[in-house]
Order: structure tokens, then sequence, then C-alpha cells
């Protein structure tokens, strides 16, 4: 499929995605919204993709927000459908099965916040900016940020941001716990890499199983969740690359992993 909203690159088994809207500043629009499913439906069969990094086009926007426009017309039904299908995309990033990380050049505003939080890792450059303005607009947040944002960074501040509708700058969205790391606008996509190539070098399954493990906090209670981690954990000791991993500490030797 050919993207209009989006660019694509897979270089060294890592897909770097650009949402190119910069005249927009990136805002999330129909079109833009569909062909994001589309290609992270791909990216999650593609053999040859093992990490993801997701930024935005230009200086300003990791994305603004969701296109104001698309949201006049809705009610009641057309606006749950809406809210449900914005949620269904975020959640084909979350269980993706493979890192996903936001590399935030920008404002993360309304839907773009709720899609850098969909991502397993933030990372921000010194100029983003983070909110959930929706409340200015007389709603709230409605692709996952009431849900997200609690568990990220507590409820009293998840509060304060989607009540108030503030936006906060990334070194407060460090301090809290919304982002990873911090770094200058022009180190944040080869910073976003390094931190991918790190991970794929590890143990393919056993990065896919603790994505799944860790997901499940999200979904389970802590006894059920620490069930299913034995479970996962069980798994992971009848893969190839544990016992490569295993065997090479023993001998002092870096392992040789196959990703099986």
């Amino acid at each position: 499929m050919d993207y209009q909203t989006l660019l694509l690159t897979i270089k060294d088994r890592i897909a770097v995605i650009t949402i190119n809207r910069p005249d927009k500043l990136n805002a999330l629009n129909a079109q833009c919204k569909s062909e994001m499913k589309d290609l992270f439906i791909n990216l999650k069969t593609n053999n040859e993709v093992d990490a993801v990094v997701l930024t935005g086009a230009g200086e300003k926007a990791f994305v603004a927000g969701t296109d104001i426009g698309e949201l006049t017309s809705l009610n009641a039904k057309t606006g749950e459908e809406f809210s449900a299908n914005g949620i269904a995309n975020l959640d084909l990033i979350q269980h993706l099965g493979k890192p996903v990380i936001a590399a935030v050049n920008g404002y993360a505003l309304g839907g773009g916040c709720e899609l850098a939080m969909a991502c397993h890792i933030r990372i921000a450059s010194e100029n983003a900016k983070f909110g959930q303005p929706e409340v200015n607009l007389g709603t709230f947040p409605g692709y996952g940020g009431t849900q997200r944002l609690p568990r990220l960074i507590g409820h009293g501040r998840a509060m304060e941001m989607i009540l108030t509708g503030n936006q906060i700058d990334a070194n407060e969205a460090y301090r809290i716990g919304l982002v990873n790391k911090i770094v200058p606008l022009a180190d944040l996509l080869s910073t976003a890499e390094t931190m991918a190539r790190s991970i794929i070098s590890k143990g393919q399954p056993a990065v896919r199983l603790a994505l799944k493990a860790i997901n499940a906090t999200l979904e389970k209670s802590l006894s059920d969740g620490l069930k299913y981690e034995a479970e996962l954990w069980g798994e992971c000791c009848d893969t190839e690359d544990f016992k490569e991993g295993t065997k090479a500490f023993i001998e002092k030797r870096k392992p040789t992993f196959k990703g099986k």
C-alpha cells in the first residue's frame, strides 16, 4: 500500500515511521489513522522487522492531536464508534509484539499524547510538549488517555493533566515518568534507533514474551498477572535463545541469539 500521510523506512530490522502532515502539525485525520492501522497490521507479521520507531515530520510536532474538523458532526452513537476505532488502532501498537519507541519531536497533544502512551518507550526532544487539552473543547481523552495516563504517572497527576487541560514540557514529563529520556532534537532519532538496536540485539523470544507479560499489568489483577508471568517464563525456558544465553553466560562469552 502506498501511504499518503506516512513515511516508512526499514533498515537493519528497524522500521522508522514518520507521520507526515507537518503543515497540520501531524494531526491525525481519518486517512492517517487508516494508513497507520494498515501499516501496523503489516508490521506485526513482517519477519524483517524486530522494532519500530515512531515520530512526526518537522521540528514542531510529533502529533498535535486529532483533526478537530472530523469531530463536529459526532453524536452519541458515532462518537462511541469514533472513540472505539481510535482505541483499537492504538491497541494494535501496544500489542504489536515488537517494541515500539515514540520519538517525540515537539507537540504531543490530545490524540498525539495518547499515541505516544500506546508506544512502549517514549524519548522526547528538549522542545517536546505533552498534554490532554480535550476539556478545552468540551470533551475528554477518547483514545485511551483516561486509562493509560493514570497507569503511567499516577491518578493524581493524570487527574490534573486531564481536568485542567494544561500542557507540560519535556522536563516535567520526564520527572513524572511520562517519558524515559530527554535528548536534543538533533539527536532524537539516532537515540531512538540506538535503543531499538540495543533491544533487538537481545533474545527476541524473551523480548516478545516480556512485552506480553508487561502488557498484562493493564488487564489482569496482580495475582493473575503473576501467574501469567510464570507461564510465559516457562515458555521462554523452552527457547533456543534461552539455552544459548545461559550457556554463554556460564562459558563467559557473548551469546549468539537466533531469534528462536
